[in-house]
């Protein structure tokens, strides 16, 4: 594909034109202590026809923003604090049609940013989630991150019904227009969770394309905590499954109460007859939770059904929305 131009004048705030090579993109870096890398990224993707480059900095301690702005970069001070609550607050000042999100780490590379923007410049999606597994070179990911990348993309696919590939990657493209959609709350590392998790939930097209993954080069610190943001992002896409699978919401704690008083009720029993010992506190809380157990089931199926009448609903509106305006053309 030949490499693609964008202007850097921001476009009206009209709907966005309908010729792709007219839409504007602004690549978007939230920063934070990235000194070693960030005026290569930045002149990097300035080199590459990219003239819109804005760099929201967190409060980096070691010139960060300053080598960005020297570098070419539109710098932003954060108002407040983590990645999530950055890219928020960075979209919200953005004017350009699209936006390519990336690290500003040097992990990934600017030669895939045409493929990132494809699907969108051609239709085909609003969002794009660039697959580091496609091209993962040596080293650029521990063993356990890989294996705790696995499970929380199993449990996305388990929870929301869609196969993304890498829902924590952070080579991103979407349309400013689908972004805005969106009710983002995390603050840190949970962004790319609740992304995927809005896309899936607003039936938002959403492209997977191969990209390639590189280790941090030396004397970069990666500002991730695997464990701590890990049982973020798990709380997140079980926080994120109440109103897009209750089912699953509710069905899970329901399962595991109704699992525990079952396992409880055959121990009283297997007591009482064997020895003759009675459990008479166990026997109510075994009782109590298989009643809880079973309620939450209930409630999970009936908090499903609802939730599929709202989609049919939604998609009536939608139809009829669409009649509407052929009719009107």
């Amino acid at each position: 594909m030949t490499e693609r131009s964008p202007p850097s004048a921001p476009p009206s705030d009209s709907d966005g034109p309908d010729d792709p090579d007219s839409l504007s993109v602004c690549v978007l870096l939230p920063t934070l202590n990235e000194a070693e890398t960030i005026e290569d990224v930045v002149s990097g993707y300035i080199d590459a026809g990219y003239e819109q480059v804005f760099v929201i900095d967190g409060g980096s301690e070691d010139g960060t923003a300053e080598l960005a702005a020297a570098a070419g970069a539109d710098v932003r001070q954060q108002s407040g604090s983590g990645k999530g609550q950055a890219v928020r607050e960075a979209v919200e000042a953005i004017t350009a049609d699209i936006v390519l999100m990336a690290d500003a780490d040097a992990t990934y590379d600017v030669g895939d940013a045409d493929r990132m923007l494809q699907p969108i410049l051609e239709g085909e999606a609003e969002h794009v989630i660039g697959n580091r597994f496609a091209d993962m070179q040596p080293g650029a990911m521990t063993r356990f991150n890989k294996i705790g990348n696995r499970i929380i993309n199993a449990a996305f696919t388990a929870i929301h019904g869609k196969q993304y590939r890498d829902i924590l990657s952070g080579y991103r493209a979407f349309t400013t227009e689908s972004f805005r959609q969106f009710r983002l709350n995390a603050d840190g590392f949970g962004i790319e969770t609740e992304m995927a998790v809005e896309c899936a939930k607003r039936g938002i097209d959403t492209a997977v394309v191969p990209i390639t993954y590189r280790p941090r080069p030396h004397g970069s610190d990666t500002n991730l905590h695997p464990i701590r943001d890990g049982g973020i992002i798990f709380l997140e896409l079980y926080r994120k499954a109440k109103t897009n699978n209750p089912l699953f919401y509710f069905g899970s704690v329901g399962g595991i109460a109704t699992a525990v008083g079952f396992v409880l009720g055959l121990y009283v029993i297997y007591d009482w007859v064997v020895a003759g010992i009675s459990h008479e506190v166990i026997a109510i809380g075994s009782v109590a939770g298989v009643l809880f157990g079973v309620q939450l089931l209930m409630f999970g199926v009936l908090s499903d059904m609802l939730l599929s009448f709202h989609r049919e609903q939604l998609d009536r509106i939608d139809r009829i929305g669409d009649d509407l305006d052929e009719e009107s053309e």
